[in-house]
């Protein structure tokens, strides 16, 4: 009995000794011991972001026009750099001068947005060359630090407002309360890449690191257990074909204009071009005259900045012909095979109102259209406007301007591209406080009847009546998304979904009779090609300050279109003098794949070398 008290008491005591050296240790450690002390409050956990890879673009033939190269930044923390470090290896190791060392450390501590006890931007876009020999000194410079991050390259020379590009945030985009943006990140300026941010823009990932007051990596923090990996943004198939892209632009070279073709069956956007354009390479990141290029774009008075496919805002001149016979036609104020006269113009009783070219009399719709007559549609336009009495125009011009915004006139088509502009169509209204007399009628608008006066449309608008057309009375939205290489995502159900106009199917034909003959005998005859039917139709658009537009629409082949378009050039004449033959070019290249023949090559060169620039605007 005594032995076992004995033994208990040696357990106890052992135990006591034990506790009491462990109290003693933790003393130890975390009050006598200052070096101890001093290492645990010199651990700091540091988020480090992983930046995902921008989704890729592609045209509808899977054919990679937006890809992503690695870039690399250099992020500083001012409270541990070594103040003894041998700035000169620094700065020549990174081909930078003493100056520039100062400034980028320089910052506005008080401001709240940096710290110097948190990495930030001390320089950018580092060239891989350059970024290989910093590397392997990096460990000379404690407190610096290499970040990787992907910014845009592209594999074609052309579609620069298509594409768009993408900057650095702004201050005001950082400092949004709902913002996800932080200084430093990169955003979508222009083009696919603004619109379609959200999906090319992926998630960024962060990785947290221990590290000591040296700035050296001690360790993962909680085993990693917070960290996140980046996830990379959404490919983009683009409905764009970049070889017809490529393929326009070149007709375009040296001349003010714009040029949209749409796949008729789906709403695709096949090219969007803009001249003068620019090469959407020298708006890149990477690019180190990317400033002085973007300020001679802006300073360039043809502005090659300025998206005239889908901002610019023109008259459709005698385009709107054919457009105007299909809602006369629906509301029975014409017939197909009415006659109207023409003797050089359009006379009201005795006076020359509106003037015309020399024609044979037309005698139907169709002809109406092959000889664009201004006298047949501004009779027309008249008696559309006064079917409902002549002392009431106003109700006859309101029918009419329903039609047009079916058509997608007078308002944004609402394509997924940024900038796009509505346009105008003359409202009753309108006239009536423009005229300050609400006895107006018909005879004082009639150049409305031609595509004159009040009307403005855009080049989308145009060819997106074309291919309205070519469908005989449906559109979809056109679009310049076809898909994404992800989960099978659809593209946004407006673009799905059909819209019909509200003309019945039949007035369609004498229309585009009359737009095919324009080509085989008429007015467009600069655009026939003896094996394409192309039906389309021609216009002048008159400029008071200079030269007139040259304009042409149409679509082709006649039966089951594969493609409409919209050329619109500014101070080049008469529409047959190159838009047509531009337009009949771009068909032949889109469905043979070549332009064929002797005639129809030196129309091509002759095109390609026409140089309006210097034409008055």
């Amino acid at each position: 009995m005594e032995k076992d008290k004995k033994r208990s008491s040696t357990i106890v005591i052992i135990f006591l000794i034990g506790t009491i050296i462990l109290i003693a240790k933790a003393l130890q450690l975390q009050v006598i011991d200052e070096g101890f002390r001093n290492r645990a409050s010199s651990m700091v956990v540091e988020r480090y972001t992983q930046y995902p890879s921008r989704g890729l673009i592609y045209d509808r033939n899977r054919k990679l026009l937006v890809y992503n190269n690695p870039m690399y930044d250099l992020l500083a923390t001012v409270k541990r750099i070594n103040p003894a470090m041998d700035t000169n290896r620094f700065c020549s190791l990174l081909n930078i001068s003493k100056e520039i060392f100062i400034k980028n450390l320089d910052k506005d501590w008080k401001s709240g947005q940096f710290s110097k006890n948190v990495p930030f931007l001390f320089l950018s876009k580092i060239p891989a060359n350059i970024y290989a020999a910093f590397q392997e000194n990096l460990h000379l410079f404690p407190g610096f630090e290499i970040t990787i991050r992907n910014v845009r390259e592209y594999s074609s020379h052309s579609a620069g407002h298509f594409l768009g590009y993408i900057r650095e945030v702004n201050e005001n985009e950082v400092e949004n309360p709902e913002s996800i943006y932080v200084a430093g990140d990169y955003v979508g300026a222009s083009g696919l890449e603004k619109v379609y941010e959200d999906e090319l823009r992926g998630s960024k990932g962060y990785r947290y690191v221990l590290k000591d007051n040296l700035g050296r990596e001690e360790g993962v923090f909680k085993d990693g257990l917070l960290d996140t990996r980046a996830v990379s943004g959404k490919d983009l198939i683009s409905s764009l074909d970049i070889d017809l892209q490529e393929y326009a632009e070149s007709l375009m070279v040296n001349k003010r204009g714009a040029i949209v073709a749409i796949e008729p069956e789906t709403g695709e956007i096949l090219a969007l071009v803009t001249s003068p354009g620019y090469d959407p390479s020298l708006m890149a990141i990477t690019n180190p005259n990317r400033g002085k290029f973007f300020q001679s774009l802006q300073l360039n008075k043809d502005l090659p900045l300025f998206d005239r496919s889908t901002s610019a805002q023109y008259p459709p001149g005698s385009l709107f012909k054919p457009l105007l016979a299909l809602v006369a036609l629906e509301k029975e104020t014409l017939q197909p095979n009415r006659t109207i006269s023409c003797n050089g113009a359009y006379y009201f009783g005795s006076m020359r109102l509106t003037g015309c070219h020399n024609h044979a009399t037309c005698r139907t719709v169709a002809s109406g259209i092959q000889n664009s007559c201004n006298a047949y549609f501004v009779t027309v336009f008249r008696e559309l406007v006064d079917k409902y009495g002549f002392y009431n125009p106003s109700r006859g011009l309101d029918t009419l301007n329903t039609y047009l915004e079916r058509f997608g006139f007078g308002k944004k088509l609402d394509i997924d591209f940024p900038g796009e502009k509505a346009g105008n169509y003359p409202s009753s209204t309108f006239y009536t406080d423009w005229f300050k007399n609400p006895r107006w009628n018909s005879v004082w608008i009639r150049s409305v009847g031609i595509g004159q006066g009040e009307l403005l449309t855009t080049n989308i608008q145009l060819a997106n009546a074309a291919a309205m057309i070519a469908n005989r009375g449906w559109y979809y939205t056109p679009h310049i998304v076809k898909g994404f290489n992800d989960d099978g995502q659809q593209i946004p159900l407006k673009y799905r979904t059909k819209i019909n106009v509200g003309i019945k199917t039949q007035h369609f034909e004498p229309v585009i009779d009359g737009m095919e003959k324009a080509l085989l005998a008429g007015t467009a005859k600069s655009g026939f090609i003896i094996d394409i039917p192309i039906c389309g139709k021609t216009g002048t658009a008159e400029n008071p300050s200079g030269k007139d537009h040259s304009i042409f629409f149409c679509f082709a082949p006649k039966v089951a279109p594969k493609i409409s378009l919209s050329v619109y050039i500014e101070n080049a004449g008469f529409g047959g003098t190159y838009a047509t033959p531009i337009a009949s070019l771009i068909i032949e290249k889109y469905l043979k794949g070549e332009i064929r023949g002797d005639d129809r090559k030196n129309l091509e060169k002759r095109m390609m070398d026409a140089n309006l620039l210097n034409v008055k605007p």
